[in-house]
Protein backbone atom coordinates (compact mmCIF):
# COMPACT_ATOMS: atom_id res chain seq x y z
CA UNK A 1 0.00 0.00 0.00
CA UNK A 2 1.22 3.41 -1.22
CA UNK A 3 0.90 6.23 1.38
CA UNK A 4 2.33 8.92 0.17
CA UNK A 5 -0.59 10.52 -1.84
CA UNK A 6 -1.43 11.24 1.83
CA UNK A 7 -0.86 15.34 2.35
CA UNK A 8 -2.29 15.99 6.22
CA UNK A 9 -1.25 12.83 7.32
CA UNK A 10 2.43 11.48 8.63
CA UNK A 11 2.22 7.82 7.97
CA UNK A 12 5.08 5.82 9.10
CA UNK A 13 6.06 1.70 9.61
CA UNK A 14 7.02 0.86 13.48
CA UNK A 15 6.55 -1.86 15.72
CA UNK A 16 7.24 -5.25 15.34
CA UNK A 17 8.32 -6.08 12.16
CA UNK A 18 6.76 -2.41 10.89
CA UNK A 19 3.37 -4.55 11.35
CA UNK A 20 2.23 -1.44 13.13
CA UNK A 21 0.90 1.97 11.16
CA UNK A 22 1.97 4.91 13.16
CA UNK A 23 -0.68 7.73 11.88
CA UNK A 24 0.08 11.31 12.86
CA UNK A 25 -2.85 14.31 11.66
CA UNK A 26 -0.41 17.01 10.88
CA UNK A 27 -0.21 20.81 12.61
CA UNK A 28 -0.84 23.74 11.00
CA UNK A 29 2.06 26.08 11.91
CA UNK A 30 2.90 23.73 14.78
CA UNK A 31 -0.25 24.39 16.65
CA UNK A 32 -3.31 21.94 16.22
CA UNK A 33 -3.99 19.47 13.48
CA UNK A 34 -7.49 20.99 12.00
CA UNK A 35 -9.38 19.33 9.50
CA UNK A 36 -9.95 21.17 6.36
CA UNK A 37 -11.23 20.48 2.50
CA UNK A 38 -8.35 17.87 2.27
CA UNK A 39 -7.89 16.24 5.73
CA UNK A 40 -11.46 15.31 6.60
CA UNK A 41 -10.81 13.46 3.20
CA UNK A 42 -7.94 11.88 3.98
CA UNK A 43 -9.49 11.14 7.69
CA UNK A 44 -12.21 9.49 6.49
CA UNK A 45 -10.37 7.27 3.88
CA UNK A 46 -7.25 6.09 5.45
CA UNK A 47 -9.46 3.37 7.30
CA UNK A 48 -10.31 1.90 4.21
CA UNK A 49 -6.12 1.63 3.05
CA UNK A 50 -5.44 0.02 6.39
CA UNK A 51 -7.84 -2.55 6.09
CA UNK A 52 -6.91 -3.29 2.64
CA UNK A 53 -2.91 -3.17 3.62
CA UNK A 54 -2.15 -6.77 4.72
CA UNK A 55 1.01 -5.99 5.88
CA UNK A 56 -0.70 -3.51 8.80
CA UNK A 57 -1.72 -5.27 12.14
CA UNK A 58 -2.83 -2.53 14.06
CA UNK A 59 -2.46 1.44 13.37
CA UNK A 60 -1.61 3.83 15.99
CA UNK A 61 -3.67 7.67 15.25
CA UNK A 62 -2.27 10.58 17.44
CA UNK A 63 -1.88 14.44 16.57
CA UNK A 64 1.00 16.90 15.88
CA UNK A 65 1.76 19.59 18.00
CA UNK A 66 0.09 21.09 21.10
CA UNK A 67 -3.00 18.66 21.25
CA UNK A 68 -4.76 15.75 19.41
CA UNK A 69 -6.76 17.34 16.71
CA UNK A 70 -8.29 20.82 16.60
CA UNK A 71 -11.88 20.57 15.08
CA UNK A 72 -13.19 21.72 11.61
CA UNK A 73 -11.35 24.24 9.25
CA UNK A 74 -13.55 27.56 10.13
CA UNK A 75 -12.83 28.04 6.31
CA UNK A 76 -14.79 24.65 5.44
CA UNK A 77 -17.23 25.26 7.99
CA UNK A 78 -17.90 28.24 6.19
CA UNK A 79 -17.73 26.60 2.48
CA UNK A 80 -20.05 23.77 4.13
CA UNK A 81 -23.02 26.36 5.35
CA UNK A 82 -22.85 28.46 2.30
CA UNK A 83 -22.39 26.05 -0.36
CA UNK A 84 -24.67 22.76 -0.91
CA UNK A 85 -22.19 20.66 -2.95
CA UNK A 86 -19.89 21.04 -0.06
CA UNK A 87 -21.98 19.84 2.45
CA UNK A 88 -23.40 17.11 0.57
CA UNK A 89 -19.91 16.31 -0.03
CA UNK A 90 -18.59 16.91 3.83
CA UNK A 91 -21.75 14.82 4.73
CA UNK A 92 -20.82 11.61 3.11
CA UNK A 93 -17.16 12.02 3.74
CA UNK A 94 -18.76 12.35 7.48
CA UNK A 95 -20.13 9.06 7.14
CA UNK A 96 -17.40 7.29 5.98
CA UNK A 97 -15.23 8.18 9.00
CA UNK A 98 -17.29 6.82 11.52
CA UNK A 99 -18.36 3.59 9.68
CA UNK A 100 -14.89 2.44 8.20
CA UNK A 101 -13.44 2.96 11.73
CA UNK A 102 -15.85 0.59 12.79
CA UNK A 103 -15.85 -1.67 9.66
CA UNK A 104 -11.51 -1.66 9.39
CA UNK A 105 -10.72 -5.36 10.64
CA UNK A 106 -7.32 -4.21 12.09
CA UNK A 107 -7.07 -2.57 15.96
CA UNK A 108 -6.69 1.38 16.26
CA UNK A 109 -5.01 2.44 19.42
CA UNK A 110 -5.30 6.19 19.61
CA UNK A 111 -2.99 8.84 21.74
CA UNK A 112 -4.82 11.98 22.82
CA UNK A 113 -3.29 14.84 24.42
CA UNK A 114 -4.42 18.49 24.63
CA UNK A 115 -7.50 19.38 22.71
CA UNK A 116 -9.37 16.76 21.38
CA UNK A 117 -12.02 17.96 18.98
CA UNK A 118 -14.27 17.32 16.09
CA UNK A 119 -13.69 14.95 13.30
CA UNK A 120 -10.23 13.57 14.88
CA UNK A 121 -11.67 13.21 18.05
CA UNK A 122 -14.15 11.11 15.94
CA UNK A 123 -11.78 8.67 15.15
CA UNK A 124 -9.79 8.75 18.92
CA UNK A 125 -13.40 8.28 20.47
CA UNK A 126 -14.11 5.38 18.42
CA UNK A 127 -10.55 3.56 18.20
CA UNK A 128 -10.64 0.57 19.98
CA UNK A 129 -8.38 1.30 22.82
CA UNK A 130 -8.05 5.19 23.03
CA UNK A 131 -5.42 5.94 25.96
CA UNK A 132 -5.67 9.60 26.74
CA UNK A 133 -3.11 11.86 28.22
CA UNK A 134 -4.88 12.81 32.05
CA UNK A 135 -4.28 16.64 31.18
CA UNK A 136 -6.37 16.25 27.57
CA UNK A 137 -9.39 18.24 26.91
CA UNK A 138 -11.95 16.13 24.95
CA UNK A 139 -14.74 18.27 23.73
CA UNK A 140 -18.37 17.59 21.22
CA UNK A 141 -17.84 21.32 19.57
CA UNK A 142 -21.39 20.99 17.68
CA UNK A 143 -23.74 22.73 20.08
CA UNK A 144 -21.63 25.85 20.50
CA UNK A 145 -21.03 26.11 16.81
CA UNK A 146 -24.84 26.07 16.33
CA UNK A 147 -25.39 22.49 14.94
CA UNK A 148 -26.76 19.50 16.55
CA UNK A 149 -23.85 17.06 18.07
CA UNK A 150 -23.43 14.49 15.47
CA UNK A 151 -20.00 12.46 13.47
CA UNK A 152 -19.89 9.94 16.48
CA UNK A 153 -21.29 11.31 19.21
CA UNK A 154 -24.73 9.72 19.07
CA UNK A 155 -23.29 6.29 18.09
CA UNK A 156 -20.92 5.88 21.25
CA UNK A 157 -21.03 8.23 23.61
CA UNK A 158 -23.83 6.56 25.05
CA UNK A 159 -22.52 3.00 24.94
CA UNK A 160 -19.11 4.29 26.32
CA UNK A 161 -20.15 6.65 29.25
CA UNK A 162 -23.93 6.59 29.57
CA UNK A 163 -26.87 8.72 28.73
CA UNK A 164 -27.02 10.60 31.28
CA UNK A 165 -22.91 11.84 30.69
CA UNK A 166 -23.40 12.17 26.97
CA UNK A 167 -26.40 14.50 27.27
CA UNK A 168 -24.86 16.86 29.80
CA UNK A 169 -21.83 17.13 27.70
CA UNK A 170 -22.98 16.83 24.55
CA UNK A 171 -25.96 19.24 25.25
CA UNK A 172 -23.86 21.92 27.29
CA UNK A 173 -20.55 21.80 25.11
CA UNK A 174 -18.36 20.85 28.28
CA UNK A 175 -15.15 19.71 28.09
CA UNK A 176 -13.91 16.24 29.58
CA UNK A 177 -10.29 15.88 31.06
CA UNK A 178 -8.52 12.84 30.34
CA UNK A 179 -8.67 11.77 33.56
CA UNK A 180 -12.32 11.92 34.14
CA UNK A 181 -13.10 10.48 30.64
CA UNK A 182 -11.21 7.54 32.14
CA UNK A 183 -13.48 7.68 35.35
CA UNK A 184 -16.68 7.68 33.04
CA UNK A 185 -15.89 5.30 30.78
CA UNK A 186 -15.52 7.48 27.83
CA UNK A 187 -11.79 6.70 27.08
CA UNK A 188 -9.65 3.28 27.61
CA UNK A 189 -6.99 4.75 29.70
CA UNK A 190 -5.30 8.19 31.39
CA UNK A 191 -2.01 8.47 31.74
CA UNK A 192 0.99 11.25 32.05
CA UNK A 193 1.41 12.72 29.26
CA UNK A 194 5.10 12.02 28.91
CA UNK A 195 3.80 8.41 29.14
CA UNK A 196 1.22 8.69 26.57
CA UNK A 197 3.29 7.90 23.33
CA UNK A 198 4.97 5.05 25.18
CA UNK A 199 1.75 3.08 26.31
CA UNK A 200 -0.12 3.65 22.75
CA UNK A 201 2.93 1.46 21.30
CA UNK A 202 2.86 -1.04 24.09
CA UNK A 203 -0.92 -1.55 23.27
CA UNK A 204 -0.32 -1.77 19.71
CA UNK A 205 2.32 -3.85 19.41
CA UNK A 206 0.95 -6.17 22.14
CA UNK A 207 -1.91 -6.31 19.50
CA UNK A 208 0.20 -6.84 16.57
CA UNK A 209 1.85 -9.88 17.90
CA UNK A 210 -1.45 -11.41 19.20
CA UNK A 211 -3.72 -13.80 17.07
CA UNK A 212 -5.10 -11.66 14.17
CA UNK A 213 -7.98 -13.87 13.51
CA UNK A 214 -8.89 -13.46 16.98
CA UNK A 215 -8.39 -9.91 17.85
CA UNK A 216 -9.75 -8.85 14.68
CA UNK A 217 -12.68 -11.04 14.97
CA UNK A 218 -13.58 -10.13 18.61
CA UNK A 219 -13.13 -6.38 17.25
CA UNK A 220 -15.70 -7.30 14.28
CA UNK A 221 -18.09 -8.46 17.19
CA UNK A 222 -18.15 -6.18 19.81
CA UNK A 223 -18.71 -3.34 16.93
CA UNK A 224 -21.92 -4.90 16.34
CA UNK A 225 -23.06 -2.83 19.17
CA UNK A 226 -21.86 0.35 16.88
CA UNK A 227 -23.65 -1.38 14.22
CA UNK A 228 -26.92 -1.51 16.01
CA UNK A 229 -26.55 2.32 16.64
CA UNK A 230 -26.27 3.00 12.81
CA UNK A 231 -30.01 4.29 12.28
CA UNK A 232 -29.45 6.91 15.83
CA UNK A 233 -26.16 7.83 13.97
CA UNK A 234 -27.21 8.62 10.90
CA UNK A 235 -30.46 10.75 11.92
CA UNK A 236 -27.82 12.62 14.40
CA UNK A 237 -25.70 13.29 11.33
CA UNK A 238 -28.46 14.45 8.87
CA UNK A 239 -29.79 16.80 11.65
CA UNK A 240 -26.10 18.03 12.11
CA UNK A 241 -25.66 18.95 7.85
CA UNK A 242 -29.59 20.33 8.48
CA UNK A 243 -27.88 22.54 10.84
CA UNK A 244 -25.58 23.22 8.74
CA UNK A 245 -28.20 25.38 6.33
CA UNK A 246 -29.65 26.93 9.16
CA UNK A 247 -29.21 30.62 10.89
CA UNK A 248 -27.17 29.71 14.21
CA UNK A 249 -24.11 28.26 12.64
CA UNK A 250 -23.98 31.58 11.18
CA UNK A 251 -23.87 33.04 14.75
CA UNK A 252 -21.64 30.41 16.31
CA UNK A 253 -18.61 30.80 12.96
CA UNK A 254 -19.01 34.35 13.75
CA UNK A 255 -18.63 34.17 17.28
CA UNK A 256 -15.69 31.55 16.85
CA UNK A 257 -13.46 33.78 14.08
CA UNK A 258 -14.06 36.60 16.65
CA UNK A 259 -13.19 34.75 20.36
CA UNK A 260 -16.42 35.62 22.11
CA UNK A 261 -19.81 33.42 23.39
CA UNK A 262 -22.06 33.15 21.19
CA UNK A 263 -25.67 35.18 21.24
CA UNK A 264 -28.32 32.27 19.24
Amino acid sequence: MDYSNYQTLAIARRGPDNTVLDIQMRARNGKLPTAGHDGHAELARIWRDVGEDDSVRCAVLRGEGLGFSGGGDLGLVEDMANDFEVRTRVWKEARDLVYNVINCDKPIVSALHGPAVGAGLVAGLLADISIAAKGAKIVDGHTRLGVAAGDHAAIVWPLLCGMAKAKYYLMLCEAVSGEEAERIGLVSLAVDEDQLLPKAYEVADKLARGSQSAIRWTKYSLNNWLRQAGPAFDTSLALEFMGFAGPDVMEGLASLRERRAPKF
